[in-house]
């Protein structure tokens, strides 16, 4: 096993799961404009898929939408080797795909636990499953999984999705010991990052309000910290928080008169 250093994007082919809109179409943006050829999953979202391929197109980017359910191995190894076809084989793979439905606990219903880790966790699976040989007979690769906050805070009425993007935390975990030194996995947690169009005003604003930097950190800050991840050839097995310090947010809220105000410090 050869390991290969210093990977520069636009030299590589990317498949971003989930690429179709927000977060995963705006991962998908910066890739192509850094030079990636990209491959853009999606598994509904056709049109916006459509869209998006076009958007990464205008930048200069190859780029094709490539349909199909994570959950799905057979579905996913097709992908894999369509844009292996095209592009190349895959060389930097973000798994973003997620599922974000409300569940009860206890419940009699197992639905949306089965197909919310069928998406996380499954899905994750089957595409690092996918690439990764090709990545190590390559001596090159990268994986990031998109998790967020809820991995470590749990949400009341997401436990499906909290349980899963903890254990999508883990898988990034195991991915780095079981493929180094050839092929690096790590995560990107997210906190508000694009405002959803169904938030008012008021909405938009508290959560800006819980961050310690009062902003949502929007499409491309995340796309940034793929970038990153995806070219630092020292990092492996580690999480990049981006969440305008929403998870210390908590503590400012505890000292309302540091809030707001800063006092000058005593000199003498």
């Amino acid at each position: 096993m050869n390991h290969t250093r210093g990977m520069e994007i636009g030299e590589c082919t990317a498949l971003v799961t989930g690429g179709a809109h927000r977060v995963g179409k705006a991962i998908a943006i910066g890739l192509a404009q850094k030079g990636a050829a990209v491959g853009v999953n999606y598994h509904s979202s056709s049109a916006a898929a459509d869209e998006t391929v076009k958007e990464l197109r205008a930048v200069g980017a190859k780029a094709i939408a490539l349909q199909g359910d994570v959950a799905n191995p057979a579905e996913v190894d097709a992908m894999v080797t369509r844009l292996a076809d095209e592009f190349g084989p895959v060389d930097i793979l973000v798994n973003s795909a997620s599922a974000f439905a409300t569940d009860q606990f206890p419940t009699d219903d197992m639905t949306v636990w089965h197909k919310t880790f069928d998406v996380i966790v499954h899905g994750a699976f089957h595409c690092a499953n996918a690439v990764s040989p090709s990545m190590l007979d390559r001596g090159r690769g990268a994986i990031i999984n998109i998790v967020d906050l809820s991995a470590w805070q749990p949400w009341p009425g997401r436990g499906a999705h909290s349980v899963a993007k903890a254990a999508l935390l883990a898988f990034t975990r195991q991915l780095a010991v079981e493929l180094a030194p050839s092929v690096r996995a790590n995560a990107v947690a997210l906190g508000p990052t694009i405002p959803p169009t169904r938030f008012g005003p008021e909405q938009v604003q508290r959560l800006s309000d819980r961050t310690l930097l009062g902003q949502w950190a929007g499409g491309e800050s995340v796309g940034h910290a793929v970038q990153y991840l995806a070219e630092a050839d020292s990092v492996t097995g580690i999480c990049l928080t981006v969440d305008g310090g929403e998870q210390y947010g908590h503590v400012r809220e505890r000292f309302d008169d540091t809030a707001t105000t800063r006092q000058k410090p005593v000199t003498d």
